[in-house]
């Protein structure tokens, strides 16, 4: 009888600390089209997460280059459109997670503002984007120091043009960051950077072609084999088309996936 009661009693601990647990992460994030969102709903399926979603007094309309002009009137004007106030009390969650897409290199200005209006202070902050070509990095220092007193761990970024890869992905960014338990293949780390080869140099060229915003040509590379096939990162001088984004770096670093049986693609640029 004693054992019995003893056995109920752990299952309603062990019950009662999954629930706990489950219950100290929230997923905080901004989507205009529902790219962002689709992210923050596989991370929520996952783990259990409450969610909510940041919600801008005077929503974009979501039309690309409208809003693109929009935000560049106001960076220039120095204005951070407002948010409704959040419904979560964030001081009941110990990781949050937070998403958004990447303009002009950063957090889409709903979450600037957001950002502004919260204290996270010893809270674990996990970023998480979406991106036309890059921006976790430089989105991720950007966080840092509006949230200064918060832990910022690593996140995780994924083209808009690669949306049928997060599943698989987010699967193995929160396993491998401990969010969620399981098996997940561990990568070696890049090789040595070496000069790029005839066919790595068209690996990066098949990659990079068809998007028109990178006008590069890949100079050296690392390697390392991953689940089906190769991820190259190259380092590549940029010489942009557009004016407007010529006083932006030349170099860059691409990562590229040549996986067996499909053409490659560049997964994210660093600036």
């Amino acid at each position: 009888m004693k054992k019995v009661i003893l056995s109920i009693a752990t299952l309603m601990l062990t019950l009662s600390c999954a629930q706990n647990k489950a219950a100290k992460v929230l997923v905080l994030y901004y989507s205009q089209n529902g790219t962002t969102k689709a992210v923050a709903e596989e991370i929520c399926s996952r783990l259990g997460a409450d969610v909510e979603e940041i919600v801008a007094e005077d929503p974009y309309n979501g039309n690309f280059q409208e809003t693109i002009e929009r935000c560049m009137k106001e960076r220039e004007a120095g204005v951070i459109p407002e948010v409704k106030p959040l419904s979560s009390d964030i001081k009941a969650y110990d990781v949050i997670f937070i998403g958004y897409p990447v303009w002009f290199g950063t957090y889409a200005p709903p979450v600037a503002a957001m950002l502004k209006s919260v204290d996270f202070s010893g809270k674990k902050l996990v970023p998480f984007c979406t991106f036309g070509s890059g921006g976790l990095d430089s989105s991720a220092k950007d966080l840092k120091a509006a949230q200064p007193e918060a832990e910022v761990l690593p996140g995780y970024g994924v083209r808009a043009a690669r949306m049928e890869a997060v599943p698989q992905e987010v699967d193995r960014f929160l396993k491998e960051g401990g969010f969620l338990e399981g098996e997940y293949e561990k990568y070696d780390d890049f090789s040595e950077v070496r000069i790029v080869t005839e066919e790595e140099s068209a690996i990066f060229d098949a990659a990079v072609g068809d998007y028109p915003m990178i006008h590069a040509k890949a100079c050296k590379v690392s390697s390392r084999a991953v689940t089906g096939g190769t991820e190259y990162l190259f380092e590549a001088e940029d010489n942009p088309a557009d004016p407007r984004f010529a006083d932006m770096p030349r170099t860059m670093k691409v990562y590229v996936l040549a996986l067996e049986g499909q053409a490659p693609v560049f997964t994210q640029v660093l600036r």
